[in-house]
């Protein structure tokens, strides 16, 4: 295509920026003041020379107006909280006594305070700390942080853009206070909150600000009428005001549906809008509702959650039909850029034929800026970048690296009774329980055990060639073998070799499955400070060998107790990896099916009687509109029973969630068939084991009464008090006692103890059970 140039220049924009740094800086001075090695001096001089890096490259880019105010040294919505004064009570003393120390508190926990529960961000695998409220909250405005980053990024000569949660988002994440009576909605707090926001709004524009970013990407979600009229009121209210900078409400991850005509009759200057995925409907809606007239509009069409190339062809079109629906059209990434890897340039790894595939943050910015070139000054002025954009997606189409005859013609083969047991549940569980003969309230872990600095050395020294495999494998059999003495000792039942050959849950089988690549400083935030590097999934996906037999076998050789085969399951295997977008995600969830199918028979083969199949991010990856969860649940819940169809009965098969909300998908974690499931509990207060009875679940569920996600060690009679509840809603010949999720990041001191006074609990409340 010819593009004209715009009547106005349109300006390159982004709404954030990945937080850790080119070597994960963050992660370490934060640490590091955990652990009382770093002042709290040098790491906010760390923080901000981050901060400075950020800015100073988005503008070597060429990016116009950079975000301010998304940096954060734990998460962005706890960052909200502090900034309305919504500090729960039991943190208060500590906020109060010193605000780094109080913060982190909130977010970890103490020894004698919980922390606040954290759950995913929408569907992505961010996870953010959930704000407490109640009707007694009162906020405040604290804009310290906001002000001093705008600030700062001024004093670089750069034009500056703060971003905040929006009030509306803020209140539809939080959740009632524990102690709250039922019934109680956080949104009805929003005409006490929206004065808190007017004199952030105001110090803003003091300091500099010409706009602010409000992201209400909870508009992208089902909103009821009440709700979208408490969006109208809220931007009535917000864009009503005479003391405030320019104001511009984002939205992201999916189509804004309803609320679209709202924010475009709101009073405000501009909107940035998703038209990537699914959010690409935005474009029609946009034009039916007859466009933003007199309205900035931010245009989003570079995909900011996945690493795929742009197509500028594609993107030109889309910028072309918008100039005609607003006042201005600028371009950016569809969301913050948080979801990516920094950089492609040290990937020396990667198939240079893949390589130009991909398109971390450093290059999606190149994208935005290219494409508001083009829209500025023609196509002209870009036909170099246009012509190479047009040779990597024919490179990438044509490409025998992304196809493979055999797993096609596998696929396609599969038949309903592929994914089904040979018997019902009923009729398998007296002939697991004969097998594994548990005792009521059986107790177990999630999977892994803390990977020790030890561990982690051994893994480089290998890389490096300081150590030998032989070698290497003696350490890990060393560290098997004190795992599981370990849990015999405590009186755990069923147990598990702790996973220290696994770097992670999901790459650790990417490594092993044909299709998959690996990055080496692909580094993504999860929380805190856990990073992961999502695989990029390229290609037709195979199993060419046994991936975790060995060293479950090898693990179960040294005790008579029952030891769980580990794996991975497919919905997970897709959603923590960067997924190829060029055939549907259905499609390519059996094909990894397949291939840990061949996994579950071989453990099974190899004397396995209990094998989990981890899917934590079977509600993460849930559509965020309702119309289109359907089909998603049904491809999703396939593959699960894809994956396990093909044990004995008497294989007990287990399946793992954690930090997100369940209710909405109880009826698909029945319709996965698994024998066992186990769920994030603790922080939660055992909402869960309410929300399976409601359903009315009919097999055995472990609720967890430890919160892993904390250092602190919680002790029996907490653990008890939570088992006790759990025991209000799931019998006790179907209650597992179990930590909320894997052991990788904790230490060993603190697993020691928490294990102990976990089964410690189990015993006691055990004791407590009627005779039979």
């Amino acid at each position: 295509m010819t593009a004209k140039p715009a009547a106005a220049a349109a300006r390159a924009t982004v709404y954030g920026y990945p937080r850790q740094g080119p070597d994960r800086e963050l992660k370490k001075a934060v640490e590091g003041y955990w652990k009382g090695r770093v002042a709290a001096g040098a790491l906010r001089e760390t923080a901000a020379g981050l901060r400075r890096a950020n800015w100073t490259r988005l503008a070597d880019a060429g990016v116009h107006e950079v975000p301010t105010g998304d940096f954060s040294y734990y998460d962005h919505v706890l960052d909200t909280s502090v900034m309305v004064g919504a500090i729960p009570a039991r943190h208060r003393a500590a906020v109060d006594a010193d605000a780094l120390d109080g913060y982190f508190a909130m977010a970890r926990g103490t020894q004698d305070v919980a922390p606040l529960e954290m759950t995913k961000w929408f569907d992505t695998n961010y996870h953010y700390l959930v704000p407490e409220l109640g009707p007694d909250t009162v906020f405040s405005a604290d804009s310290a942080k906001q002000v001093t980053e705008l600030g700062e990024a001024l004093a670089l000569g750069l034009t500056a853009r703060p971003v905040l949660v929006g009030p509306v988002t803020y209140l539809l994440l939080a959740k009632p206070a524990p102690g709250v009576p039922d019934g109680f909605e956080p949104l009805t707090l929003l005409d006490r909150l929206l004065p808190v926001y007017a004199e952030v709004l105001a110090d803003l524009r003091a300091a500099g600000a010409e706009w602010v970013q409000l992201d209400e990407p909870a508009l992208v979600q089902d909103r009821s009428p009440a709700e979208l009229n408490a969006v109208a009121r809220a931007y009535r209210e917000l864009g009503g005001l005479t003391d405030r900078p320019k104001l511009l409400v984002a939205s992201y991850f999916d189509r804004l549906g309803e609320a679209l005509p709202v924010l475009a009759k709101a009073p405000v200057e501009g909107l940035a809008v998703d038209f990537t995925g699914a959010a690409a409907a935005n474009l029609g809606d946009l034009a039916a509702a007859g466009g933003l007239p007199g309205k900035r509009l931010v245009a989003g069409v570079v995909n900011g959650r996945n690493i795929w190339i742009n197509d500028y062809e594609k993107s030109l079109s889309t910028l072309a039909t918008l100039l005609g629906l607003a006042d201005s059209v600028d371009v950016a990434a569809s969301c913050s850029l948080l979801h990516v890897p920094l950089d492609t340039a040290p990937e020396k790894d990667i198939d240079p034929r893949i390589l130009r595939w991909l398109a971390f943050a450093g290059q999606k910015t190149a994208e935005v800026v290219t494409l508001a070139r083009a829209l500025t000054r023609g196509t002209g002025a870009v036909a170099a970048e246009i012509a190479a954009n047009r040779a990597a997606l024919a490179s990438r189409r044509d490409s025998p690296i992304t196809r493979d005859p055999a797993v096609r013609a596998r696929t396609a083969a599969v038949t309903d009774a592929d994914g089904r047991r040979s018997q019902p549940y009923a009729g398998r569980t007296a002939a697991q329980r004969a097998r594994l003969g548990l005792p009521l309230l059986p107790t177990t872990t999630i999977g892994s055990f803390p990977q020790t600095n030890e561990l982690r050395t051994a893994r480089a020294d290998l890389r490096a060639g300081r150590i030998d495999t032989a070698g290497y494998e003696e350490r890990i059999k060393d560290e098997i073998r004190e795992v599981i003495s370990f849990q015999e000792k405590t009186g755990i039942d069923v147990l598990v070799h702790g996973e220290p050959e696994r770097n992670d849950m999901v790459q650790y089988f990417a490594e092993q499955l044909t299709g998959y690549l690996a990055t080496r400083h692909g580094w993504v935030q999860s929380y805190g400070t856990r990073y992961v590097r999502p695989p990029v999934l390229a290609g037709d996906i195979s199993r060419t060998e046994p991936m975790t037999v060995r060293w479950t076998t090898y693990a179960q050789s040294l005790t008579d107790r029952p030891v769980k085969g580990m794996l991975t399951g497919p919905v997970t295997m897709l959603a923590w990896s960067f997924v190829r977008d060029d055939q549907p995600l259905g499609d390519t969830a059996m094909q990894v099916a397949l291939a840990l199918r061949d996994e579950v028979n071989d453990l099974e083969s190899g004397g396995t009687s209990v094998i989990q199949v981890d899917e934590p991010a079977l509600r993460e990856t849930l559509p965020l509109r309702t119309a289109d969860r359907a089909a998603y649940l049904d491809w999703a819940t396939e593959s699960f029973r894809l994956t396990t169809g093909g044990v004995r009965p008497d294989t007990q098969i287990h399946t793992h969630m954690c930090y997100a909300e369940f209710g909405d998908i109880v009826q698909a974690i029945d319709d996965l068939d698994a024998d066992v499931i186990s769920l994030e509990a603790a922080r939660s207060h055992m909402q869960v084991a309410r929300e399976l009875a409601g359903h009315g679940y009919p097999r055995e569920a472990g609720p967890g009464v430890y919160d892993i996600h904390s250092p602190r060690v919680p002790d029996a009679d907490e653990a008890a008090a939570l088992l006790r509840k759990g025991l209000e809603a799931i019998p006790a010949e179907r209650l597992w006692v179990n930590p909320d999720c894997g052991l990788k990041t904790r230490g060993w001191t603190e697993t020691r103890a928490s294990l102990e006074n976990l089964v410690t609990a189990a015993r006691t409340v055990r004791g407590e059970l009627p005779a039979t």
